[in-house]
């Protein structure tokens, strides 16, 4: 077996982790060349030693020892190596569906149905975490990070018709002339780590489809928050004749 990843105890516990036996190990040596882990119980058989590739950052897993010696007391205890990454690592294919609610609870009996690992709640939700920064490449801080740049290209594609952050593309404030004046407003709540409130706003057009007008966040459902959404809209999209704003 060949790893990439630059953490030789890493790549160990991979293998282990696959294993069908329940146990406990500790490393017993390790370095930038090799490492060596074994049982918890170190009158026991069972090992796992790795050593990097010369010239590249690869390891290769160069033996193995599968069969526990050890007694029974050392493969029945809550793992202490199960590792939010490691555990991440064994559900992330779970969540490649976007419709799928996987939670942390679904990921403790999907440990312990697929490798009889025990593990906290704790650890089930940061290795779920982890699974979802990796199949989205990034984190909700690097996705709002990058939000600055994502306004002012559009300012910069969209001049003098981008305002706030309240976002109201140059179609939409045009096209609006040409639908119905009746505006439909509503909110939902939002599921992301910093949670909030999506407001939107859209009308019908000629063709008695809907057409979106604006979009806007705010921190809850709340009259602040919508007074400054429809302060928006009005500041945009101005007022016409047998204007109507309908909400639930």
């Amino acid at each position: 077996m060949y790893y990439a990843h630059q953490d030789p105890v890493n790549n160990s516990l991979m293998v282990i982790v696959e294993d069908e036996e329940n146990f406990q190990f500790k490393t017993f040596k390790s370095n930038s060349h090799f490492t060596i882990i074994r049982c918890l119980d170190t009158s026991c058989s069972w090992r796992v030693r790795t050593k990097r590739l010369e010239g590249s950052g690869y390891w290769m897993v160069t033996k193995y020892e599968r069969k526990h010696t050890c007694a029974t007391y050392f493969k029945k205890v809550r793992y202490r190596q199960a590792m939010s990454w490691v555990v991440g690592e064994c559900v992330k294919k779970r969540l490649i569906n976007p419709g799928r609610i996987f939670k942390p609870r679904d990921v403790i009996d999907d440990m312990k149905r697929k490798f009889g690992v025990d593990i906290s709640y704790s650890v089930a939700w940061r290795g779920r975490e982890y699974a979802y920064e990796n199949l989205r490449l990034g984190t909700p801080e690097q996705s709002y990070s990058i939000l600055p740049g994502y306004l002012h290209m559009l300012r910069e594609t969209n001049p003098d018709r981008f305002k706030y952050l309240f976002i109201a593309f140059d179609a939409s404030i045009k096209g609006f002339q040409y639908c119905r004046p009746v505006v439909s407003i509503d909110a939902t709540h939002m599921k992301g780590k910093y949670r909030g409130v999506l407001f939107m706003a859209v009308c019908h057009d000629a063709n008695q489809q809907i057409f979106p007008l604006a979009f806007g966040i705010g921190d809850s459902e709340n009259d602040v928050a919508w007074t400054w959404f429809l302060r928006r809209i009005n500041d945009v999209f101005g007022e016409r004749p047998g204007h109507v704003i309908v909400s639930d």
